[in-house]
């Protein structure tokens, strides 16, 4: 699988709502991030598909790293010059 650009260097906070889809850019091409704009068409990558399981704040990876997509895990700080 290919490896997908990264789309920032610090995850997004969003307010979230319990029980709704958020779709998260896997590809890092998105100009919205940390969401999908469809900028992936043509390539292998494909959204995520997230649902809330509470109402919140979330932070959502834009290095598209994290071991626990769509969620931001810290690996942004590791993140070497690509």
């Amino acid at each position: 699988m290919a490896t997908p650009e990264i789309g920032g260097t610090a995850p997004v906070i969003v307010e979230v709502t319990e029980g709704k889809s958020y779709w998260w850019c896997a590809c890092g091409r998105s100009a919205t991030q940390p969401f999908c704009d469809g900028s992936h068409a043509g390539t292998e990558f494909t959204p995520l598909a997230w649902q809330s399981n509470k109402t919140g704040k979330a932070a959502f990876c834009t290095c598209k790293r994290t071991g626990t997509a769509p969620l931001c895990d810290g690996t942004h700080t590791r993140l070497e010059q690509e």
